[in-house]
């Protein structure tokens, strides 16, 4: 992050949202945007936003299996094979 362009005031993006938006969409860089010098909201492009929310979704599944391999709720592979050969039908 780069404090002096990626930072940025509520008035700034009021008189500079074009310019502001072009920055985002080239750099793929979040805006954080600040009121009276409180973080209040972030700005991000379409594309890495969708990246960041893949990315999320992953991460859960990753941790549901983690907590099912803990808790010992184990499936063996061939069921499993069977039940998406199945959905995929």
């Amino acid at each position: 992050m780069n404090i002096s362009t990626d930072i940025k005031s509520i008035s700034y993006l009021k008189s500079r949202a074009a310019d502001l938006l072009k920055q985002i969409n080239e750099t793929h860089r979040p805006v954080i945007i600040t009121q009276n010098g409180e973080p209040r909201a972030v700005l991000q492009d379409p594309e890495s936003f969708e990246k960041m929310r893949n990315t999320i979704g992953i991460l859960k599944l990753l941790s549901l299996a983690e907590d099912e391999i803990k808790n010992k709720v184990l499936v063996p592979n061939n069921l499993v094979m069977e039940k998406v050969q199945a959905k995929l039908k």
